[in-house]
């Protein structure tokens, strides 16, 4: 088992106290009685993770609408699991759902995970949706420092020549200076 296998499936654990119904759903092979979880009314928050994470990871795309929501979830280790299975699920889908979770400013505080998702996605949509989140994150007093910085890391990781302006901008801000420092060396240099 995995690191993040085994820390959700502990998380999981824990949440649902153990029952039987979380034994059923950790040790099934049947991908068809996961699937059911994610429509079967009443289900509980972590019956819906575990097996959206579970099809997720084994790329059944019936689970990404269930990982797109857990990706926007207020509680950051269901963020993290998502976009942990979303990086997995290879749905053409998934670069589109995060560039529009991490550039929306109503929910900028749980952006930190999709911004995270884009970098590792390499996607046509993560470079335009890092800089535009970046952008809006350079304004003074700026609170979401930590999205800011994954921003950064991962305008960095993807070595975009369009990121050095805004990378450059953020040489301005202290909190980002080190890391945009290491971004833009990162980037080609145009001849």
């Amino acid at each position: 088992m995995d690191e993040e296998l085994r820390a959700l499936t502990e998380r999981l654990r824990r949440e649902s106290g153990g029952t039987q119904a979380y034994e059923r759903l950790v040790g099934t092979r049947d991908p068809d009685e996961l699937a059911e979880v994610l429509i079967a009314s009443g289900q509980p928050l972590w019956a819906r993770e575990l097996a959206a994470f579970r099809l997720g990871r084994a790329g059944d795309r019936r689970a990404f609408e269930a990982l797109v929501l857990l990706l926007n979830h207020r509680d950051p280790p269901r963020c993290a699991s998502a976009a942990h299975a979303l990086a997995r699920l290879g749905d053409p889908r998934t670069a589109r759902a995060a560039a529009a979770l991490a550039t929306n400013e109503l929910r900028v505080a749980y952006a930190l995970h999709p911004v995270r998702l884009l970098a590792e996605l390499r996607a046509p949509e993560s470079v335009p949706a890092l800089i535009t989140t970046l952008r809006r994150r350079l304004t003074p007093h700026d609170p979401y420092r930590r999205v800011a910085l994954a921003c950064v890391e991962g305008l960095g990781e993807l070595g975009d020549s369009r990121a050095r302006p805004v990378l450059s901008d953020a040489l301005a801000h202290p909190g980002l200076a080190e890391a945009a420092v290491h971004a833009l060396a990162r980037i080609p240099r145009q001849r």
